[in-house]
């Protein structure tokens, strides 16, 4: 997975896969390519006494396919819907030839709004490099006035149950706010770490729309197949295909966190190979994430997907009539605990995936026993890189969909095809969608970098310190701030 070597000046201890060796090359940190695979190893430095060796560190696995099964499920429900699809498609053409032209002027609204998006998320980069600090402040103190912002709107609108829970999230906010206000300089530093990774690796964006391509084209697909099969059928083939739509779609994103996740590894361990726009690094664990660990990849997916299903066909079903609700709204608070737990595994199982191939239940151990065993619990439990991420996106939305009106206001007949022509708001709504789901499928780039910049720096500091020392000292001296009692070793 990882390759490259660098130079240095002192001469350290080795040691590869248990053995300690002596380097011919000064102070380098050695790699050691396995002979099962084009997997490459990272060899870890062992510092003076062999105090920073950490017994737990994750190896590089054999590349062989894992969880096959899963694989192998995941395309035969796409060939089934691929022939449910092509099936009723051809069985309502009938007299709607000409029918796109209608949407020739939402399709062109989209299009301008989306590259705008793009191009301002990317530019965004830098900019929260430059204010990373401040941003996770701002973010905090962001989500602290929406809900003040919401309960004061619910006493204006009389609703006081809305009001009362709203004040309770903003009281609880604020504990939450003074709990981790000292944490900010190590959020900040992991947030800067990961964008320099990401900047450094371009090619992910280009794989993030490629991912959002797929997404849409996919949903479009499934309407065709499942409003089809919804008319001839009953409640379980709507939970069918359910799962089959939430499994592709989570598919797809996670794909992208281990695509993300084998190239920051890469840039931590051997920057040389993962440099460049379509670097090595990227082009490595793009196919590794496509191949040998898909079927881990799917199996976790599934998982949600499952979940996801079950709360929509709960949902469903409580629409249709009143009796139970309390009982349903019970049900789907805890499918909700469910999916949560599972996503939360999920987010870091997925780093172990993409770093060293494990298969997807011995990843989500091992990660988990990671952070047990060096105590970082707590630490991972944070959000605020995630607050950030949201707030950034939410004012990409909102500068889109003002682009959006603009567009509307220039030519008032773009959405006549759908009935709003001259709508600003519909314009707005659309640009603002547009943006905010561009920029989050760009941003969740970010996320699954910052987690593995974390996972990375649990496990192994001194690679990072040796490829990266700029960002190493920011990352430690933060950390030490944020967390003295932990700072043992770094």
């Amino acid at each position: 997975m990882f390759g490259g070597s660098n130079d240095g000046t002192n001469q350290q201890p080795i040691v590869v896969q248990g053995t300690v060796v002596h380097d011919s090359k000064p102070a380098k940190i050695a790699y050691e390519e396995q002979a099962t695979g084009s997997y490459i190893a990272p060899v870890h430095l062992v510092e003076g006494t062999g105090d920073d060796e950490y017994q737990g560190k994750g190896q590089v696995q054999e590349a062989k396919f894992r969880d096959v099964s899963f694989a192998i499920a995941f395309f035969a429900q796409l060939l089934i819907m691929l022939g449910v699809g092509v099936f009723y498609s051809g069985t309502s053409d009938d007299g709607e030839g000409g029918e796109s032209a209608d949407y020739d002027g939402l399709i062109y609204l989209v299009f301008i709004c989306g590259i705008f998006a793009t191009c301002l998320s990317w530019l965004c980069f830098s900019w929260m490099m430059r204010n990373a600090s401040t941003l996770v402040k701002t973010a905090l103190i962001f989500s602290l006035g929406a809900s003040l912002t919401m309960a004061f709107i619910g006493l204006l609108y009389g609703n006081m149950l809305m009001s009362i829970l709203n004040f309770i999230f903003f009281g609880i906010g604020c504990c939450y706010a003074r709990y981790v206000w000292h944490r900010i300089p190590f959020a900040a530093a992991n947030l800067t770490t990961a964008l320099t990774a990401v900047k450094a690796n371009g090619g992910l964006l280009v794989a993030a729309l490629c991912s959002l391509i797929l997404a849409l084209v996919w949903s479009l697909w499934w309407s065709v197949a499942a409003g089809g099969a919804l008319a001839d059928s009953g409640e379980f083939t709507l939970f069918l295909t359910l799962v089959s739509y939430f499994w592709t779609h989570q598919v797809l994103q996670n794909t992208l966190v281990c695509i993300t996740a084998g190239v920051i590894g890469t840039w931590w361990f051997a920057p040389s190979e993962a440099n460049s726009y379509f670097s090595q690094g990227l082009k490595d664990s793009t196919i590794r994430a496509t191949t040998y660990s898909f079927g881990s990849i799917c199996f976790g997916s599934l998982l949600v997907a499952v979940i996801q299903a079950l709360r929509q066909v709960q949902r469903h079903a409580q629409t249709q009539g009143d009796e139970g609700k309390i009982v349903a709204c019970i049900i789907d608070c805890i499918l909700g605990c469910i999916q949560g737990i599972i996503e939360y595994v999920n987010k870091w199982a997925y780093v172990y995936v993409g770093l060293y191939g494990y298969p997807y239940v011995e990843a989500g151990k091992n990660v988990l026993q990671l952070f047990r065993s060096k105590g970082w619990s707590a630490i991972i439990t944070d959000d605020l890189v995630d607050n950030v991420l949201f707030m950034v996106s939410l004012g990409v939305g909102l500068i889109t969909g003002f682009v959006a009106l603009c567009l509307e206001a220039v030519d008032n007949s773009l959405l006549n095809g759908i009935g709003y022509g001259g709508d600003g708001f519909a314009s707005f709504l659309i640009g603002f969608l547009v943006g905010l789901v561009f920029s989050n499928i760009i941003f969740s780039i970010i996320g699954s970098s910052v987690n593995t910049t974390i996972v990375l720096f649990a496990e192994s500091p001194s690679e990072f310190q040796h490829n990266h020392p700029e960002l190493d000292q920011l990352m430690r001296q933060s950390w030490r701030e944020a967390w003295p009692d932990e700072c043992r070793g770094l």
